[in-house]
């Protein structure tokens, strides 16, 4: 039985009926904890960790994680496996991480698709980890691998692994589609798997730092105040090497007024020119951070079935 959530992405995407029976309680949800032991470069670290719920409303949440020193990935599983893994990486401007919104609603939408889905909740950059701008990825990288590790356990293909990200976590997959280097020293046989994508899905994402279309807030949680240019270049998406990654599909409302649409565009030049295959979808109306419920009677309420028949395409 589906929860209420779930079968309203369904329902948007044509998929059932609204009047589908909804499960009253929500399911308990596996949980894994990204790292053997604590996360690296702690030791400066002094932050409480935070789960705050900002909905009023009974029926559905709305949490954000802040000061995570535990990184996890909490699993969704599908009724029947399409055999493909996706990581969702939620936003909030790197200064907390969404739980429900753009992680677990989208969570429960793919799986019910099919998708053994993955939420992970990932350290921030201003908490005072040794790695600074790169703790999040860390995490990413970390998790990517661990969901290889875990699909291969349970008889799925490594190599069938998707990345959703939106917003910052859409800046945090891209570094992860982007960038080759490892940000961390291997700990265990995790880690021999790889840390970059099968595909790429980015929604409405934190692509440039650089003015006028920068998301400040994400700027400033990454890099601090007063960033360098050289800072800023090596951290915006569009300015990345992004020679052989994997394909990308992106998502943007014209009207987003908090990520300019023009951190898509810029994005999906840059991909056009290293030759990475590029999906762009672009909708008048939208705004941002929609993920599922915000965007229900609009015409962006239809980018999981966009997603879905994309990634099929390519075998995933």
């Amino acid at each position: 039985m589906l929860d209420r959530r779930q079968a309203l992405g369904l329902t948007a995407l044509g998929l059932m009926s609204p009047g589908l029976a909804l499960a009253p309680d929500e399911p308990e949800f596996e949980t894994l904890r990204l790292w053997p032991g604590d996360a690296p470069g702690g030791e400066a670290v002094t932050v409480t960790p935070e789960v705050v719920e900002r909905s009023t409303d009974p029926a559905f949440h709305d949490r954000i994680a802040k000061h995570t020193r535990d990184p996890l990935l909490t699993i969704v599983r599908p009724a029947r496996s399409n055999g493909v893994s996706m990581l969702l990486i939620p936003g909030g401007g790197y200064r907390w991480a969404v739980v429900d919104k753009e992680g677990m609603d989208c969570a429960r939408v793919f799986a019910a698709l099919g998708y053994t889905c993955y939420v992970l909740r990932y350290r921030l950059p201003a908490d005072g980890w040794a790695a600074g701008p790169d703790a999040p990825l860390q995490d990413a990288q970390r998790a990517l691998r661990r969901v290889r590790a875990h699909a291969a356990a349970e008889g799925r293909a490594a190599d069938r692994t998707v990345v959703l990200g939106a917003s910052a976590g859409g800046h945090l997959a891209g570094l992860l589609g982007a960038r080759p280097d490892d940000t961390y020293v291997p700990v265990d046989a995790a880690d021999h798997h790889s840390h970059r994508p099968d595909a790429l899905v980015l929604l409405y994402p934190v692509a440039t730092l650089t003015d006028p279309h920068a998301h400040g807030g994400s700027r400033r949680e990454l890099l601090g105040e007063y960033p360098t240019p050289g800072q800023i270049t090596a951290y915006s998406l569009e300015t990345m090497d992004w020679t052989g990654a994997a394909p990308t599909f992106l998502l943007h409302a014209m009207d987003d007024t908090a990520v300019p649409v023009e951190n898509s565009l810029m994005l999906s030049a840059t991909l056009r020119q290293a030759q990475v295959p590029v999906e762009l979808h672009l909708f008048e109306e939208g705004g941002h951070g929609f993920g599922i419920r915000l965007i229900e009677g609009r015409p962006a309420a239809v980018w999981p079935g966009l997603v879905k028949t994309w990634l099929e395409r390519r075998g995933l």
